[in-house]
């Protein structure tokens, strides 16, 4: 008989130790690929999953059952990546000017992307690149909400979005002209 996930989560409440490996057996895997979303080195990625389920099984008495459960553990998994970077200092310095747009590039090859490739090049951004790019285009945070998270000003949240969508573009425009010359 299979058990809830309120059964399991009572019983990680409890202390059962069978049920606590059901629920990381259960989430570990997509948060593994969040948290490698955050970095660019797998055991760091493995040590914040680890921090993560931590953080998880020490707090699991606040979730309140009211929003989705993998959506209280993705915020606990991105807040540890995001103290994990802040720990690293790649906050340390960061230019608050706001670059001169970039002429954007229409590029049709999009489609013609794998979601590997795509998420290959997102992965290759700087780490402050691939923050604000992480937290706006893929989980939803206004620019408001990742200047807290990442205790930069908002100006400086839409500028490295706009550099990150820039190198992608670039990145994407170069792919396609190696694509083009390989069907030609």
């Amino acid at each position: 008989m299979t058990k809830s996930l309120s059964d399991i989560i009572q019983g990680c409440l409890d202390g059962n130790a069978e049920d606590q490996e059901i629920l990381y057996n259960t989430f570990s895997a997509k948060m593994f690929g969040l948290c490698l979303q955050y970095t660019n080195e797998y055991e760091e990625a493995k040590d914040i999953l680890q921090e993560g389920f931590i953080r998880v099984f020490t707090n699991l008495n606040q979730y309140n059952q009211k929003g989705p459960f993998e959506g209280w553990i993705r915020r606990i998994m991105i807040n540890t990546a995001l103290e994990e970077y802040r720990d690293k200092h790649y906050l340390a310095r960061v230019d608050d000017e706001i670059e001169k747009r970039k002429e954007i590039i229409e590029v049709d090859v999009v489609d013609d992307l794998s979601a590997q490739e795509l998420m290959k090049f997102i992965h290759d951004l700087s780490p402050k690149y691939r923050m604000v790019f992480n937290l706006y285009a893929i989980e939803g945070y206004s620019h408001k909400e990742i200047s807290v998270l990442l205790n930069i000003s908002e100006g400086t949240s839409k500028s490295n979005l706009s550099r990150a969508r820039t190198i992608l573009q670039e990145k994407i425009f170069h792919y396609s002209k190696i694509a083009n010359k390989v069907v030609s």
